[in-house]
């Protein structure tokens, strides 16, 4: 089982992949400038793989 799978029907719409890559890294952005380095590199790291596995790689091309 993946943890986050590109092939799957909700990530259909390329904009529902874009705002689940990039509102955890705004997020983390916010956490860093409260001063909380923790939790910003939690959401970042959650960023950086959802941005990958979605945008970078994305879902598989029908053959």
């Amino acid at each position: 089982m993946k943890l986050l799978d590109a092939n799957h029907p909700m990530f259909r719409r390329p904009w529902v992949r874009w705002v689940t890559a990039l509102l955890p890294l705004g997020w983390g952005a916010v956490e860093f400038s409260l001063g909380n380095p923790g939790w910003g590199m939690i959401f970042a790291a959650a960023g950086a793989y959802a941005f990958y596995i979605l945008i970078l790689r994305g879902p598989d091309q029908p053959s």
